[in-house]
């Protein structure tokens, strides 16, 4: 049966760890898999690292680089040659490829989210594999920055809908803490809902390679991101692509990560991962109570502290009385005047502001439950 798959590949398992080099077997042995997988039906999109990494080792910078100006030009060094070696295998092939750079803004901007499903759903239907890569050499502003490209290929599994997310990595699963560090850490082959790994006391760490940005926490973020959105992960090793067609096949490689058995939808999934909160809203017990367990939509009334500063249409987070984030959702009022309404009845609310605003301040539709 033909289904759609992201595949990412970190800089990991494509460079030398020692050198930074590329590691060209590696690319040799990725584009033929994913070739098969295309010839074979279906819809293949790689999600790639590697841009700022290879451009160190072009330029021969010793180290990753931190200013932000010097990383973007590195970047943009790099992600030329990197597609220039993806063209020239897959070319070999006789696989189209195209390359589609995203930043965060992208994703949160809903026409823009919209266009890119789009772009790359012709893509897919073309016949082409689409390599995504986070556009470094623009993205300046932090809240518009993906930050690793474990998150990006969750949201891009997101928005095209698709069946599988393979993150492809350097070690071969996921483990109750890090195997290189630690020989007794025990392997984890199936998750079937992402509270499991509290249960199993998993400590992942944040550390990723000196080229790279991911680390396990990272992935795991990624895989709560993915199976939100009903899409089954996988992380497994880099080094051997070919494993991606034997877990297709049923083999139990790698660890699975169970899609929700109810994801969210489209809408909701952008609600939830792809915007960036810009404000807080703090609510008492009734109002936290009504969202979380009524499925209610949000009034000026149970409003207790707004923080932030944002338009109507923007992104906030809902938090109950002790603090805990419990939802995230789009407001309909600016943060100004809730300041002025909240704690106040709906009906209330022209006397108060001069004029009739919305009803609700977040919408159940415009909603979604995190906590």
């Amino acid at each position: 049966m033909a289904q759609t798959l992201v595949i990412k590949i970190g800089t990991s398992s494509l460079t030398n760890p020692e050198t930074g080099h590329l590691a060209l077997a590696t690319i040799a042995s990725l584009v033929e898999v994913l070739s098969q997988l295309r010839q074979a039906g279906h819809q293949v999109i790689l999600v790639s690292s590697g841009a700022v990494g290879i451009g160190c080792a072009r330029l021969g910078l010793a180290e990753r680089p931190k200013a932000i100006a010097l990383k973007q030009a590195v970047a943009a060094v790099g992600q030329g040659r990197l597609m220039r070696i993806y063209d020239d295998f897959f070319t070999s092939l006789q696989q189209p490829i195209a390359q589609v750079l995203l930043t965060r803004g992208d994703l949160a901007d809903r026409s823009r989210y919209i266009n890119a499903s789009n772009t790359l759903q012709e893509l897919l239907k073309l016949g082409v594999i689409p390599i995504v890569n986070e556009n470094d050499t623009v993205a300046v502003d932090e809240l518009l920055r993906f930050g690793d490209n474990d998150t990006l290929s969750a949201l891009v599994a997101g928005l095209v809908q698709a069946d599988w997310l393979f993150m492809l990595t350097d070690v071969d699963r996921l483990y109750s803490a890090d195997p290189r560090t630690q020989p007794d850490a025990q392997p984890i082959i199936t998750v079937e809902r992402m509270e499991e790994l509290v249960t199993l006391n998993v400590n992942a760490g944040a550390q990723g390679s000196q080229w790279g940005t991911g680390g396990m926490a990272t992935k795991i973020s990624a895989a709560a991101i993915a199976t939100n959105a009903g899409v089954r992960t996988v992380i497994t090793q880099g080094k051997t692509p070919e494993n991606i067609s034997h877990i297709l096949a049923g083999e139990a490689i790698g660890t699975q990560f169970q899609p929700h058995p109810r994801p969210h939808n489209a809408r909701k999934h952008w609600i939830a991962h792809a915007l960036v909160p810009i404000g807080k809203l703090i609510l008492d017990d009734g109002a936290a109570k009504a969202i979380t367990k009524l499925g209610k939509s949000l009034l000026a009334a149970g409003i207790t502290a707004v923080e932030g500063d944002f338009q109507s249409q923007e992104a906030v987070c809902l938090y109950d009385a002790s603090g805990a984030e419990i939802a995230r959702g789009l407001v309909n009022y600016s943060s100004d005047e809730l300041q002025r309404i909240q704690g106040r009845q709906s009906e209330d609310i022209p006397q108060v502001l001069g004029y009739a605003g919305a009803e609700t301040v977040v919408h159940r539709d415009n909603l979604v439950i995190t906590g």
